[in-house]
């Protein structure tokens, strides 16, 4: 875990320039992506986020306005790029 933290991070801040991100937080193999909140309805963008990701096949959770990411210590690199393609695309769909 320790070994690909500093790869998690980067690859998690990669997603800063992305459609209605406000706010990339990590630490060692945890994640946070903060999204935007749309006008009277506090995590529906969010929702819709983790909805686009779970039907990929990538499975999040959802906290407010907010995704959380915690992959198992056993993650490889290949699968963390998997992760944030998934996640970059499903941000670009959001309106």
């Amino acid at each position: 875990a320790a070994y690909l933290a500093p790869y998690w991070e980067e690859a998690i801040h990669s997603l800063k320039d992305e459609p209605h991100v406000v706010d990339l937080r990590n630490i060692g193999l945890t994640g946070a992506i903060e999204v935007e909140t749309r006008d009277s309805a506090f995590g529906t963008r969010a929702f819709e986020l983790f909805l686009k990701c779970f039907e990929t096949g990538l499975v999040t959770r959802q906290t407010g306005d907010t995704i959380a990411l915690a992959p198992p210590l056993i993650i490889e690199k290949a699968q963390i790029d998997q992760i944030i393609d998934i996640i970059r695309a499903a941000l670009q769909q959001l309106d």
